[in-house]
């Protein structure tokens, strides 16, 4: 019998087109490569469609973007038209925009210059810098999917709720106040739950430096538009990896903090209510000075004032300017969780960054802490306890079926179980709870091992076994979701890039299990040739200033990340 409800692939396919068509018809490339082509798409490629003013403006970090704006050397016009030409360069390219809305930032923007003409003094400390939000924020006048075809045209999947393109999240509202630019929205994964993003509005966003690969996930779209510059700096959630695993993937700083530091509120989620792993909201950018500019721009704020998880610490300012003295400063590097080994690159640079510290002075010493395959096991239960109730939902709105990465847990695979009860999750609460004390523990008892009389500072390990995924091969997320669990403060940073001359197959590989021997099988050097290498820093929990400070320290002792490995390897 004939229908009016469009299926899902034609609304797919329309909600695609509108994304292609907010774009300026100036800015649309009228040839793009393909994949195998042009594979890097950073750097010179992107600067062709540019002017020198606009590599200017989009290449400054947003500190240096920020002073400019605020004393009247640029435009928040003339840096917002940079950034929204660059960014719809950089979709056509990754596919990494779900939302539009360049008229209305061009429009802020301008209202940000008329306030420095009468006043002469910035709006506030973000005073005409341009921000992109990963697509689970709510912003008046666009639409939020988070990738759902069911939720076009709705509030979170509901419709006539009075909130449809009204409401905006309560970090929205502070950036707005701090003078910041909102100008797009970015791709993810429908259900947020995956390492790569991919969703059947805008398909799959690849890894601009390497497009043979992933961008990362759940906050993709924003790790690829940041990778090619495309954004200074923008905003995603982590509930496993997600800031830190985009992050890495192209070339960046990422802030996971700890739960409660920066406001969550009125964001749209999946699995909300699930609180024994809790997502979190942190920035993504080129820089670590980038980082603490916003997050210290935003807890002057005051967010706890109109969050109730945020906790009321302000930004400290000591912490973030502690003394770097190797004598007082101590580290740990993990090289293998025990589950999953990571791929030659990744085992390069963990002994790039454990050789520039230790030529500094500093002890590094070994991490062997409480199994990391029980972290995964508890996380992996507080990530079903609806069965995947919620998930399941969203896709029956519109009748689109999950893609192929989300597997059984949230993909084709997934049972409709009844969800756990309430005897379920206080068991594994409880041994969340115990398992972090036990970690905590494990910490405090480095000191007997560090020479400085204290635990170490921070550690040093992978991000994943990879330098980024392979399509439909993100199979692990134990060297993330450990810390998600522990609710650790941790910030990715860059090393090295994949070389296929130097970073060979490890022909004498014995896995430990199929995961782990599919995983290592995965690895191909002329695939990942030029792919980014980056690292994580962890620190304890609510350590954000501590955790900045020493990874920018860490990676000012590194060689430049795009340093040739051949020639890193004869100077180390």
């Amino acid at each position: 019998m004939a229908t009016d409800t469009p299926d899902w692939q034609s609304l797919g396919k329309a909600k695609f087109k509108a994304i292609t068509q907010s774009i300026s018809e100036a800015w649309l490339v009228s040839s793009l490569p393909s994949n195998e082509d042009q594979r890097d798409v950073t750097g010179d490629y992107i600067r062709k469609y540019l002017s020198k003013k606009e590599i200017e403006i989009t290449e400054a970090v947003a500190p240096t973007i920020v002073e400019k704006a605020s004393t009247g050397q640029w435009t928040a016009e003339e840096v917002t038209r940079a950034f929204c030409h660059r960014a719809s360069i950089a979709h056509q390219l990754t596919n990494c925009f779900h939302e539009t809305f360049f008229d209305a930032a061009i429009k802020d923007a301008r209202d940000l210059d008329d306030f420095y003409s009468k006043n002469k003094k910035p709006a506030g400390p973000l005073h005409g810098l341009p921000v992109s939000l990963k697509d689970q924020f709510h912003v008046k006048d666009v639409e939020t999917t988070m990738g759902y075809i069911g939720w076009i045209g709705t509030f979170q999947g509901k419709k006539d709720t009075g909130k449809e393109k009204v409401f905006e999240s309560e970090l929205v509202k502070e950036l707005r106040d701090l003078g910041a630019v909102l100008y797009c929205k970015t791709s993810v994964p429908h259900t947020l739950m995956s390492g790569e993003t991919v969703n059947n509005i805008i398909g799959y966003t690849w890894n601009p430096k390497n497009r043979n690969l992933s961008c990362g996930g759940s906050s993709g779209g924003e790790g690829a538009l940041i990778g090619l510059r495309g954004s200074p700096v923008g905003f995603g959630t982590d509930i496993g990896g997600s800031i830190r695993i985009p992050a890495a993937f192209n070339g960046l700083y990422g802030l996971r903090p700890a739960s409660g530091r920066i406001p969550y509120e009125g964001m749209a989620n999946s699995m909300d209510g699930q609180n024994s792993v809790l997502s979190v909201v942190g920035p993504l950018a080129p820089s670590v000075g980038t980082l603490q500019l916003i997050v210290r721009a935003l807890l002057s704020r005051n967010p706890w004032l109109h969050d109730p998880l945020v906790h009321e610490i302000p930004w400290r300012e000591d912490q973030a300017n502690l003394p770097l003295d190797p004598k007082k400063l101590s580290f740990a590097v993990l090289r293998h969780d025990g589950v999953v080994a990571p791929h030659p690159p990744v085992r390069r640079a963990v002994e790039v960054a454990v050789k520039a510290l230790e030529a500094k002075g500093h002890r590094v010493i070994d991490w062997k802490p409480p199994s990391h395959k029980h972290a995964v096991y508890l996380i992996n239960k507080a990530w079903t306890y609806d069965n995947g109730a919620d998930t399941r939902a969203a896709f029956e709105l519109s009748g689109e079926p999950p893609a192929p990465q989300l597997g059984n847990t949230y993909g084709e695979g997934m049972t409709h179980d009844p969800p756990k009860d309430a005897v379920h999750i206080a068991e594994n609460n409880v041994a969340k709870r115990e398992y972090q004390k036990e970690y905590m523990e494990y910490w405090n008892s480095t000191a007997e091992a560090t020479g400085t009389g204290s635990p170490v500072d921070a550690l040093i390990m992978p991000v994943a076994p990879f330098a980024a995924a392979r399509p439909n091969s993100y199979r692990y997320y134990g060297y993330t979701s450990v810390f998600n669990l522990l609710d650790y403060t941790a910030c990715t940073f860059p090393v090295t890039l994949v070389d296929k001359n130097v970073d060979l197959v490890d022909e004498g590989f014995k896995p430990q299990s199929e995961v782990d021997r599919k995983t290592q099988a995965d690895y191909d050097p002329g695939i990942y040739d030029g792919a980014h290498v980056g690292l994580q820093l962890v620190g304890r929990r609510l350590q954000e200033e501590k955790v900045l400070a020493l990874t920018e320290y860490v990676a000012g002792l590194l060689p430049k990340a795009t340093e040739p490995a051949s020639e890193l390897r004869e100077r180390l």
